[in-house]
């Protein structure tokens, strides 16, 4: 068997050789004297690149001309010819970080936009320049403004969230009434709406402290929220005047309140809380019950332990878990006959219709079951939910 010699590499080209700018040669450590310095456009290194930051700069101007931004951040994206001579650079002659091209035209760029009054920002930018070196292409990504604030929902068959038809998907149908929703409008659009007016945004997207079901209002302090509104066009605005309007457009179906500014961590924060919740529910009997066995019945029911198989009525959208969540306080409003009214407090996910109806024995306890008498939930109201800043 014959085996064929390895090819030598080629020897790698002198970087005095290479033509490159008087930018480049200086940033590559290279004295110009040993370099046949080159016109920028003729540049092998940044192509010209670093010849037109003044040129590049009134380009973003210009495409942002719409938006209201303070504070930036740039990024630059190599690719192509230009990655793979930087590659070689670093590879073969040791070119450090700090004199990359990328490095040199985020620096460079930089401070041409802080000429224009501009503030750099690593933590939170209104918004993140993004250049491609080698097509010359600017992305920019508009960071959404959050506003916190609480809700109050005074009707019912509202939904917290826009909620698309299930048989068409949002298209418009004759079961929807070719509107594309299962419900005529939602918290959501009548908060986000005024706010994408105003602030000349693409969307807004409602993100609640938990949710409420469709046929139950949301009434005493409200439920917290944060409005995300993605790409604004404008970010300073008057909340005062904001929550006029949104609660002029809105009401008496829904009222916001205490809005104020805020940000990523207060959403995430918001997405993920446990809020304590208290309830009032107008109950109703298969048959009269008297009120010292409800009360005893109550009792029982009290500060403890539920365990919640996930309820029928959602089974088709959530997954079939067993939850335990407790119960804190529950009081007899009213006994009358086959009907009562209670107020509950209870961990935040406690399904409450079931805490009374049982569910076919999938919550354990219920009042049905302590009762021996078949219970449902009438009506339905959250009448607070609570944080640390503010349990009642």
């Amino acid at each position: 068997m014959r085996l064929t010699p390895l090819k030598q590499p080629k020897p790698l080209k002198p970087l005095a050789e290479l033509e490159l700018c008087e930018k480049c040669a200086e940033r590559t450590g290279i004295e110009a004297g040993e370099l046949e310095i080159v016109d920028a456009e003729r540049c092998i290194y940044c192509c010209g690149l670093l010849s037109k930051i003044e040129e590049l700069r009134d380009r973003i101007l210009g495409d942002l001309k719409e938006y209201e931004f303070e504070t930036f951040l740039v990024g630059t994206r190599l690719e192509g010819s230009i990655k793979a001579f930087e590659e070689y650079l670093q590879d073969s002659y040791g070119l450090e970080a700090e004199r990359s091209i990328r490095y040199e035209f985020n620096r460079e760029l930089s401070l041409k936009l802080q000429e224009a009054g501009k503030i750099p920002d690593f933590d939170r930018p209104d918004v993140t320049i993004l250049f491609n070196a080698e097509k010359r292409e600017f992305e920019y990504r508009i960071r959404p403004v959050y506003i916190y604030g609480r809700y109050i929902k005074r009707v019912r068959n509202i939904s917290q969230t826009r909620w698309l038809c299930s048989k068409c998907k949002g298209k418009g149908c004759e079961e929807c009434n070719f509107q594309g929703k299962r419900y005529y409008t939602s918290v959501e659009e009548l908060i986000a709406n005024p706010c994408v007016e105003i602030f000349k945004a693409e969307k807004a997207i409602l993100h609640g402290a938990g949710r409420e079901d469709v046929d139950a209002r949301m009434l005493g302090n409200g439920r917290p929220f944060v409005l995300e509104i993605v790409n604004p066009k404008l970010r300073r605005i008057d909340l005062g005047e904001l929550e006029r309007l949104i609660n002029e457009k809105s009401s008496p179906k829904v009222v916001v309140k205490d809005l104020e500014m805020s940000d990523e961590k207060t959403l995430k924060f918001i997405k993920g809380a446990a809020f304590r919740k208290k309830y009032r529910a107008k109950v109703r009997f298969e048959r009269q019950v008297e009120e010292e066995k409800l009360g005893e019945a109550i009792a029982q029911l009290s500060n403890r332990v539920i365990q919640q198989r996930t309820p029928l009525r959602v089974l088709h959208r959530r997954a079939d878990l067993v939850r335990k969540r407790r119960t804190h306080k529950i009081e007899v409003l009213l006994c009358k006959n086959d009907l009562a009214v209670l107020e509950i407090e209870a961990d935040s996910g406690l399904y409450i219709k079931e805490l009374v109806s049982g569910d076919e024995g999938r919550t354990v306890p219920s009042l049905s079951e302590l009762l021996g008498v078949r219970a449902w939930v009438e009506k339905l109201d959250v009448v607070g939910v609570y944080d640390k800043n503010n349990y009642g």
